[in-house]
């Protein structure tokens, strides 16, 4: 016959030792005299000592889990630690599935760029910060335009404030050898963007069914 009892069932549900890890520390690696406890529902329990808070959750058959270590006392919760790992587990896949990647574009002008090709130009970086992507814009400089840095400075200034709505100067133009950059970054998040997308066309085609049936 095996040792029986409730050192027995500790060491079988809530075995000790192991790496250390970026995990909290539950039950009997819980190594403080004493701790707040915090009931399964959130409810505040007190402070207590830790056999009795290690009884409580033996007896509500769940786990005792360190939640603030550095506080003091620590603060300890009631739960089931395995259905909590889980849950988490599931809603942080769920949030990458959901999460749509910021797309870094790249649009390059030539510092003495005349009016018409600067619209068109701009028109390109209002498309895509519409669309919830990044802006790298590229001044290109060639012979003794190097020597006038500050028309680039100008343009892209320009540029940014002519796109203010829409976005931020997210780095601050800088020269790169003979190229001057800088990065504007979306208000809106490319899901945020995609999902107004989709609203904007299928009230077109809403609006396309009502005028076809009218």
């Amino acid at each position: 016959m095996g040792t029986t009892g409730p050192t027995a069932q500790r060491s079988k549900s809530w075995p000790q030792g192991g790496p250390i890890s970026a995990e909290p520390r539950i039950n009997d690696r819980i190594r403080v005299p004493e701790v707040r406890l915090v009931g399964p529902n959130g409810e505040q329990v007190g402070i207590v000592p830790i056999a009795k808070a290690l009884e409580l959750a033996r007896e509500s058959d769940l786990d005792l889990v360190e939640v603030a270590p550095t506080a003091r006392p620590p603060v300890a919760k009631l739960m089931d630690y395995g259905k909590f790992k889980y849950e988490s587990a599931m809603k942080a896949r769920e949030a990458r599935k959901n999460q749509a990647h910021t797309i870094i574009k790249e649009i390059k002008l030539r510092p003495k760029i005349d009016p018409h090709d600067y619209e068109t130009k701009k028109g390109h970086v209002v498309r895509f910060l519409k669309a919830g992507d990044k802006v790298k814009v590229t001044i290109m400089f060639r012979g003794r335009e190097q020597s006038r840095p500050e028309l680039g400075f100008r343009l892209l200034n320009r540029l940014a404030e002519d796109v203010q709505e829409l976005g931020f100067v997210e780095s601050r133009p800088k020269q790169d050898g003979r190229n001057m950059i800088m990065v504007i970054g979306p208000h809106k998040k490319k899901a945020e963007a995609k999902a107004e997308a989709k609203a904007e066309r299928d009230s077109r085609a809403q609006q396309e069914s009502d005028a076809g049936t009218a």
